[in-house]
Formats: C-alpha cells, sequence, structure tokens
C-alpha cells in the first residue's frame, strides 16, 4: 500500500441517461436524475438532481433544464461535469474526508460507444480530480451484477434495456462475443406515450407525465395475469385549448410502445442469429437475462421469451444491476481489470 492511498477514494458510476448511480465503500449512496437545471442570463447551474426534475416542464424564460445525457453518453460536456461532481460530493465518505481526495473511478459505458465518446466520459472524470479511470461495458456490467461467472466458457445473453439505448450481448470467457446497442429504451417508450395521447386522445402532457403513466400502466402485452389499474392523465387539449383529464389503461401503453418493443425483439433476433452455434447451445439452455428500468416494463419477458421461444428472466433489482455490477468490478479490480478499457 502506497503512503497516501488512504487520500485515494474509490467509486463505481454508473452515469445513465435517466438516472446516475454511485457506490462507494461497497453501497450505493447516490441515486439520483440525470438532469440539471441552469439559469439562462448567468449561465450559472442552480439544481441538479431530483431538485432538477422537480422543475421539468414548469420552468419560466430564464431558467432550463438539461439532461446532459443523450443515448447513454454525454451531450452536453459542461452539464455532466458539473452534475458528477455535485453527485460526488455529496457522497458521504467523501463529504466529510478532511483532505481533499483523489479519486479511482470505474465507469460503465454502452457497448456502441464510439472512440470519441469514449474520450468524453475519460475527460470528464480526469477533470474531477480523478487519478484512475476504468471504463466497463454495460452489459459486462449488468451481467456481473446479475451474478453470472463471466470467465466460463459458457454463452449467456444479456438484455440491458436503460434510459437511452438497449444493450444486447452474447458474453463467454470474460468477453463481449456479440453485441448490438439500439437507441431505443425508456426515453423513446416515454415518447410514443407522449405521441400516442397527442394522436389519440387530442392530449398535450409533459416528459414527467408521460414517464408517471409508463410506470403506472406501462406493459409489453395487453393481456397481463395481474393488469394494473386504469389511470387519470391531465394535460392539455390540443383542439380546444383547455386543460382536460382522460383515463388510460395499460391496453392502450402496449398499444403505444409496439412498434419500439418490436424494434428491441429484432435487434435480440439479430444477435441471436450472429451467435456461433456453440454459444447457441448454451443460451438455448441459459435462457435471457433481462436488466435496467426497461426490463420492469409488464409483460415484456413475456413477449420477448414468445418471440424467441427461450426462458426469459429478470435480473434481481433490474435497476441496480448493472451499478452493482460496476462496484463489484472496481473492488476486484485486479480481477476485471482485463475486461476494462
Amino acid at each position: 500500500m502506497g503512503l497516501f492511498d488512504f487520500m485515494v477514494q474509490d467509486v463505481a458510476i454508473d452515469l445513465g441517461t435517466a438516472n446516475t448511480l454511485i457506490i462507494h465503500d461497497n453501497k450505493i449512496v447516490i441515486e439520483g436524475p440525470s438532469i440539471v437545471a441552469q439559469k439562462r442570463s448567468s449561465k450559472k447551474y442552480i439544481a441538479v438532481g431530483e431538485a432538477a426534475k422537480q422543475m421539468q416542464g414548469k420552468t419560466h424564460d430564464d431558467i432550463k433544464t438539461i439532461r446532459p445525457l443523450k443515448d447513454g453518453v454525454i451531450a452536453d460536456f459542461k452539464a455532466s461535469e458539473y452534475m458528477i461532481k455535485e453527485f460526488i460530493k455529496r457522497v458521504p465518505g467523501i463529504r466529510r474526508s478532511l483532505f481533499t481526495s483523489s479519486l479511482r473511478m470505474v465507469i460503465c459505458i454502452p457497448s456502441g460507444i464510439t472512440e470519441v465518446e469514449e474520450r468524453a466520459v475519460r475527460d470528464s472524470a480526469y477533470n474531477m480530480n480523478a487519478k484512475e479511470v476504468y471504463l466497463i461495458h454495460e452489459p459486462m456490467a449488468a451481467a456481473i451484477g446479475i451474478g453470472i461467472d463471466i470467465s466460463q466458457p459458457k454463452g449467456n445473453m444479456i438484455v440491458d434495456i436503460g434510459g437511452g439505448t438497449s444493450e444486447i450481448a452474447i458474453i463467454a470467457l470474460g468477453g463481449i462475443v456479440r453485441d448490438k446497442s439500439i437507441k431505443v429504451a425508456g426515453d423513446i417508450f416515454t415518447d410514443d406515450i407522449t405521441y400516442y395521447l397527442r394522436t389519440g386522445h387530442n392530449l398535450y402532457i409533459g416528459e414527467r407525465t408521460a414517464e408517471n403513466i409508463k410506470i403506472a400502466v406501462g406493459a409489453a402485452i395487453a393481456d397481463l395475469d395481474t393488469p394494473p389499474e386504469d389511470v387519470a392523465v391531465q394535460g392539455r387539449d390540443s383542439v380546444t385549448g383547455k386543460p382536460k383529464q382522460i383515463v388510460i389503461s395499460h391496453r392502450e401503453v402496449a398499444q403505444a410502445l409496439d412498434s419500439s418493443i418490436l424494434r428491441i425483439e429484432e435487434a435480440i433476433m439479430e444477435a441471436l442469429s450472429q451467435t456461433p452455434p456453440e454459444l447457441a447451445a448454451d443460451i438455448y439452455n441459459t435462457g435471457i437475462y433481462m436488466a435496467g428500468g426497461g426490463a420492469i416494463l409488464r409483460g415484456l419477458d413475456k413477449r420477448i421469451s414468445a418471440r424467441t421461444d427461450l426462458p426469459v428472466y429478470i435480473a434481481e433489482d433490474p435497476l441496480r444491476a448493472v451499478v452493482r455490477g460496476t462496484g463489484i468490478a472496481l473492488k476486484n479490480l485486479e480481477k476485471y481489470k482485463s475486461l476494462m478499457k
């Protein structure tokens, strides 16, 4: 151990399009929306995380809300840097430190990330006093978080549906054999709901309302064993301009999401069609593992199982599977370093 190793803090980050999660001392210490609020006149950032989300869709002209990440990668460099810095400041062990700590970071990234996007993530981390930065692909982190022994000569299929991207990967011998990353995920589902209500019910709603509908009655299939109760939705009538309320069911949401879910199914089928035969035989026996917030969508596992003729398993606590795997990789750095970039 080096003389100043006590001044190095280990942090694992799931830098997601919708939510950012941080692990420190083997615990999830930060979990907040990936959003910041900024004053237009002064360019000063005034809120981050949940506080900024509460402002979304309700700001006046001098305040704007920004989602710094788009499709799983940094879209606004300054806003993302501010957001991560603020989140890290809130980490109890770092906040209470008497010294300014250097950081050893493991950050998960989409498998389809470009070199330029990868460099932006790294630069952002180094600008936050990071001493060492390691990047791990989301499907690999999800597999570790689910509890799969990725070092075995055995094929496993991971489908991680996040906010910005759906990551599909065949993993064996500690590496990604085949992968497919598509920009169809939670954010697109939200847009689908907004579009459906506007065209089908002449109702304008905001992003937060669409997100709440997705959580309350979101479904991938119409026939559910235990369907949720219909939900009342308020918005603005696009014809009269008056405030209006309608009631929407899970069947309507399933209809609204159908084309986007079909694109995810097609990406899964494409990945399976490119899988080497020996690994395909393994996947026939092990099935498909699902992680990410999208995995919670009611009936999605049944729909994918029906399309692929394979068993589909949803990870325990799918929202946190990726950050949990990132934290395990950080804790066992020597074991997993070869998987990282």
